[in-house]
């Protein structure tokens, strides 16, 4: 055997060690956004509410679409040809 099978590289295992490195980070990374005021203990209600509103501001909504009646009252097309049939059948002779 020649002694290139055992020489090891130097800069091999940096790779897997950043790796690691940023892989850890991203685990622990939510736990430190987490850590936000605790608002519970507080026991001022106004400055309870203030915490709370600073900590989850309010959203702004789209404002509500008024109901228009622009469109027409909807008409049902099998009405007229029901009162079309019962005509007709009304004026078949039966017993003539």
């Amino acid at each position: 055997m020649t002694r290139e099978c055992f020489r090891v590289e130097p800069f091999k295992g940096i790779g897997m060690k950043t790796l690691l490195a940023v892989l850890t980070l991203c685990v622990f990374a939510p736990g430190a956004l987490a850590a936000v005021p605790e608002c519970r203990s507080i026991e001022s209600t106004s400055a309870r509410l203030l915490c709370y509103d600073a900590k989850y501001p309010p959203k702004i909504g789209k404002p509500e679409i008024a109901q228009q009646d622009s469109r027409p009252a909807y008409k049902d097309p099998f009405v007229v040809e029901d009162a079309k049939t019962n005509a007709k059948l009304k004026n078949i002779c039966r017993g003539c």
